[in-house]
């Protein structure tokens, strides 16, 4: 029988003891954890495991003897190590020797018991791989939920033993934590062998962080309890805050704010990173904010952007007017229904009448709107660009309008059409649908452009929302933190001598590294892909800017 045996690279240079650690019977596999060294008293040592076991919930034990020949002599260092099994009784026995020089290392995994069947030999063969246990400790390891079939059979065991390794180390964690100036009843060599030496500055952080997450955690709770009165829930007020994209980041950083904040404990390494994402999107996000806010203040360019929005606008309305006015007489040479083309045409014309009445109605207050825009900034370039698109909304709601008379009007002709075709098979045919004949495809262009600016609006958003940073700043700089598997290296394989391996982490892919840590983002807008767009367009079905109930993620 072939036994693995997880050894640290921490303690290959460490003086001679025991070994502790857990043995994994459903993988024959034993994971060293450190090295008890000498002297000790056999009642602390247990009084320690049983601790760390409670403490853990892994059944840490003495699972064999480490020898470091430098200085004793073999002999009676091994005589005495024997003795020890008495005192420390674990089947299998695991005999790890490196002997003078550091080049050779036994392996030996004995029983007391004697072997079930005849002829079955008393010892086990041990094969010997080396782990980092600061890498393994502090890593995520992310094992694939889906093998091909061919590869399904081979790999479970192996996952089982990756998954029994990693999971040992981290709850493990207790029994690494030692200080340097507080020597304890055993001296044990693990990663982290000299201690944490405290520091007076992150003590006092660790101490006062605690009131001021409960301070803004009890503000935070009292903005959440007033924005679900029951005022806000009224027809007006409930409308608006589930269409406007502003009112939707809002309550998105609300509950971002209260994960941050919030003084419970993070139950697992998922929620930890987690929580780490959220800190660094919205840092990014205020900091983002801060730059766009300093770059509008400064040079007056607040001014400058009010003085231009209205000779835009006027530009705009120029535009459209001339291109109704084309539209009403007889575009590209096409004879049009006269009478039609009159209604439409004035019709739209009074809409660019209104707007451009409105637009100068409040020319006087739009370098105050854009400075409370750019103020709304230091809640974050999300908070802003979410105004903006509001603003854009409102400001476009004519061409909107627009937009909806041509796109019913269209699914009018494409009715009729469809009429037409079921009277050219022989079936019934309506004789009021050959009334539609008229579709403004420049409005569609338009209002493609305001959607594809907003599109972009939101993207921006969102990618600042469910952006992993925190993930994937670990995997630039800390590779190890987030383990996609194992790689091993061949230490040595000769013939007498045990098999060495060194087990190496693989890293997370960065595509995977998103798929697995994406913050969830609101979901305001709506979000059409090309071929839904496309699709809706040409049956003349509408758009909304924002999201129904009944729409579909394609």
């Amino acid at each position: 029988m072939v036994l693995k045996a997880f050894f640290p690279t921490c303690c290959v240079s460490a003086d001679s003891g025991l070994l502790v650690g857990r043995w994994v019977p459903e993988q024959s596999s034993a994971v060293v954890l450190a090295v008890l060294h000498f002297p000790f008293i056999p009642i602390q040592v247990k009084q320690l495991l049983a601790q760390v076991r409670q403490a853990s919930q892994v059944g840490v034990a003495v699972l064999g003897t480490w020898c470091h020949c430098r200085q004793e002599p073999e002999e009676s260092l091994g005589r005495f190590l024997e003795s020890l099994g008495a005192v420390f009784p674990h089947e299998p026995w695991l005999r790890l020797c490196r002997e003078r020089g550091g080049t050779f290392w036994s392996c030996e995994a004995t029983r007391r018991q004697a072997p079930t069947a005849p002829g079955a030999p008393g010892e086990d063969q041990v094969m010997l791989i080396f782990y980092d246990q600061r890498q393994v400790l502090l890593s995520q390891l992310h094992l694939p939920t889906v093998l091909p079939d061919r590869q399904a059979g081979a790999t479970t065991a192996s996952t089982g033993v990756l998954a029994a390794v990693f999971d040992t180390v981290a709850r493990s964690e207790v029994l690494f934590r030692s200080d340097r100036f507080d020597e304890g009843p055993v001296r044990l060599s693990h990663w982290q062998s000299e201690g944490v030496e405290a520091s007076i500055l992150a003590e006092l952080a660790r101490r006062a962080s605690g009131p001021i997450c409960l301070l803004l955690a009890s503000l935070l709770s009292l903005v959440s309890a007033v924005s679900a009165c029951r005022v806000f829930k009224l027809w007006p007020l409930s409308f608006l805050g589930s269409k406007l994209s502003t009112c939707e980041q809002l309550r998105h950083r609300l509950e971002h704010l209260t994960l941050i904040f919030s003084t419970r404990k993070a139950e697992n390494p998922a929620q930890l990173t987690r929580k780490a994402n959220t800190v660094a999107s919205v840092l990014l996000d205020v900091a983002l904010g801060l730059m766009l806010l300093s770059w509008l203040h400064g040079r007056s360019r607040i001014g400058h952007l009010a003085d231009a929005l209205v000779p835009v606008a006027d530009h705009v309305a120029e535009e459209l007017q001339h291109l109704l006015q084309w539209l009403m007489g007889a575009p590209a040479g096409l004879k049009m229904n006269r009478a039609l083309d009159q209604v439409l045409g004035r019709f739209f014309l009074y809409h660019i009448h209104l707007w451009i009445s409105y637009i100068h109605l409040m020319s006087p207050f739009v370098e105050h709107i854009l400075w409370h825009v750019g103020l709304s900034a230091c809640l974050g370039l999300t908070v802003a660009l979410s105004l903006l698109s509001d603003i854009i909304a409102l400001l476009t709601f004519h061409i909107y309008c627009f937009y909806v008379y041509g796109a019913r009007l269209y699914c009018l002709k494409i009715h009729g059409l469809s009429s037409l075709w079921r009277l050219f098979r022989g079936k019934k045919w309506n004789v009021l649908r050959q009334r539609v004949d008229s579709c403004s495809y420049d409005l569609d262009q338009l209002r493609l452009l305001v959607v594809a600016v907003q599109g972009l609006i939101h993207l921006l958003v969102d990618l600042i929302n469910s952006l992993p940073l925190y993930s994937l700043g670990l995997r630039l700089c800390r590779p190890y933190r987030l383990a996609a598997g194992v790689k091993f290296r061949v230490l040595q394989h000769e013939a007498g001598r045990p098999l060495r391996l060194l087990m190496q982490i693989n890293p997370l892919p960065y595509s995977r590294v998103v798929h697995t840590y994406r913050l969830p983002s609101c979901g305001c807008h709506p979000k059409h892909s090309w071929g839904a767009l496309c699709r809706k367009l040409f049956l003349g079905e509408l758009i909304y800017p924002w999201r129904q109930r009944g729409d579909k993620q394609d």
